[in-house]
């Protein structure tokens, strides 16, 4: 007896919370992300597109507030791209963030070990902790940097107000209707 009105406890405390969390309008049914332990949601989605092609769609995963990490961001390739080129132009915006060039050097040995050659359909999943950004390629983690300042602005590429790409920024950020 003691046993069934245990377990009946544990089922309407679950319930309750549950309940709770659908009300509130955020369910954060997502507890393991991109084989990451994270409670993240899909966020926002947008494009980046250069002279009219689609280089990559882009997807966010973020907690309550996007702004803060951990957040996830997972970009789907549309063009064959040079992992030495994914560097060059991530070094270029970090640097228009305000990166110094001696950290952005370090930056680019760790960030040229990590980045492969992509193709139309590959993802790379970018994982931002507090001090740290974890590197997926198709579901396999590739690298991680220990860096608090670089992790602030890898992401800042996307996320970060002075982005150069303000348009992708707002989508990113843009909750998912539903």
């Amino acid at each position: 007896m003691i046993r069934t009105n245990t377990l009946k406890h544990k089922c309407l405390i679950g319930l309750v919370g549950l309940l709770t969390l659908i009300g509130s309008g955020v369910v954060y049914a997502e507890t393991r992300v991109f084989g990451q332990n994270l409670n993240l949601q899909k966020y926002g989605t947008g494009e980046l597109r250069r002279f009219g092609f689609l280089v990559y769609e882009a997807q966010l995963w973020a907690g309550a507030n996007p702004a803060d990490p951990p957040v996830a961001l997972q970009l789907t390739y549309k063009r064959d791209i040079a992992g030495s080129k994914i560097v060059a132009a991530s070094i270029d915006q970090m640097r228009a963030l305000g990166a110094g060039e001696q950290q952005l050097g370090a930056w680019a040995g760790a960030m040229t070990r990590i980045f492969p050659d992509v193709k139309p359909g590959d993802q790379i999943v970018g994982i931002y902790r507090p001090g740290s950004a974890t590197f997926l390629y198709n579901n396999r983690e590739i690298g991680q940097i220990n860096d608090p300042e670089f992790a602030r602005l890898f992401f800042g590429i996307w996320l970060d107000p002075r982005t150069t790409e303000p348009k992708l920024r707002n989508q990113l950020l843009q909750p998912r209707a539903g």
